[in-house]
């Protein structure tokens, strides 16, 4: 998706978000669905749908976590149909984080913004915000830290541009 997308970054705000609309859009119409996002002014539960249809589940840094994809995926559009799908049974997989001893992705935060319970958003804002991180550049330490599904994580262009996206919306310089 990143390779079809990056060529429309044009500079002005929410390019993600406009592109993701006018792909999902025509698809929705061929199939006589709605198109939802988990951008905009209504909110939906793209969360709980996900964990109802795959086998992801809650991580220490309250992301969800996908047996083999890690941390590295994302929902941007459902479509919701007038009638029930007959789909097949979401997998039972168990968390790869039950199994996972070290939890690297609880220490690898330079701000702490992680205890496993909670994510300190105002701590990850004040780190981001001062000057000395690099989280902008390589990602989010804690994310890659994750040893499930590194060979999923993001190329470096699609890390910077999520990261800044972030970074905005945290420090609130979201213009």
């Amino acid at each position: 998706m990143w390779d079809s997308f990056a060529l429309h970054i044009d500079g002005e705000r929410n390019p993600l978000d406009r592109w993701t609309r006018r792909v999902v859009h025509p698809i929705a119409e061929k199939f006589g669905a709605n198109a939802v996002y988990p951008f905009g002014a209504d909110v939906w539960p793209f969360q709980r749908w996900a964990l109802r249809a795959e086998p992801v589940h809650a991580s220490p840094l309250g992301i969800l976590i996908h047996p083999d994809y890690g941390l590295w995926h994302a929902y941007r559009a459902a479509l919701l149909f007038s009638e029930a799908l007959d789909l097949p049974q979401r997998s039972g997989r168990p968390s790869p984080c039950e199994t996972c001893e070290a939890k690297p992705c609880l220490s690898a935060c330079p701000a702490g913004a992680f205890s496993g319970t909670a994510y300190d958003v105002p701590a990850c804002a004040g780190y981001l915000g001062s000057g000395e991180a690099d989280c902008e550049s390589i990602g989010c330490h804690a994310r890659n830290a994750c040893p499930v599904g590194r060979e999923w994580r993001y190329p470096d262009n699609q890390i910077r541009f999520h990261m800044a996206a972030f970074s905005r919306s945290v420090l609130r310089k979201d213009t």
